[in-house]
């Protein structure tokens, strides 16, 4: 079990991404990014930040004690499974976008879906997240059509239909080139 709580203030280690733990289940944490968006992370991959910190001598002792005795690296094995895996997901359902659709239109919903779709994407390069998939179901096919004309204007990135097994026609992933 880990030791977060909702409400804690987070960073990840080996990123420059920190947040607010917005649940807890069992070693998974979602937090809840600065701008806005939620990610998932195991417990080990984040830290607190804020509120003193305290260590005692033998704590001190312990950590030069280990600092002296060699350690064998483990290297992290990342299976192929988890290599290939989406990094984020957007899902641009409109009800996962706004409270209530009344007294909207087409265009207005539309409007509102580019704009996250734009936001996240520019999240992902910030970031350096390589892969994207972006949801945005089957429907007439408008959303990935205007979808498709926004990644074209990006040199820094493909995009395809995302994996048919999880996501059926309804999805398309962008792989982000980091060393453009």
């Amino acid at each position: 079990m880990s030791d977060f709580g909702v409400g804690d203030k987070v960073e990840v280690l080996d990123d420059s991404v920190q947040g607010v733990v917005e649940a807890v289940n069992g070693d998974l944490i979602k937090v809840l990014l600065e701008d806005g968006f939620s990610m998932e992370y195991e417990a080990s991959e984040l830290v607190k930040v804020g509120g003193a910190i305290t260590v005692t001598n033998f704590e001190a002792a312990k950590v030069k004690t280990e600092k002296e005795i060699p350690k064998k690296k483990n290297l992290a094995t990342v299976k192929p499974k988890e290599r290939n895996m989406p990094k984020m997901e957007v899902d641009l359902h409109i009800h996962n976008l706004v409270k209530s659709t009344r007294g909207m239109s087409n265009f207005d919903m539309l409007n509102i879906q580019m704009e996250t779709a734009k936001r996240q994407l520019d999240f992902a390069i910030r970031k350096r997240i390589q892969k994207v998939v972006f949801i945005h179901g089957v429907g007439e096919g408008v959303l990935k059509e205007e979808l498709y004309y926004l990644f074209k204007k990006y040199d820094n990135l493909k995009f395809y239909d995302a994996e048919y097994q999880k996501y059926g026609l309804g999805a398309t992933e962008v792989y982000i080139y980091q060393n453009p």
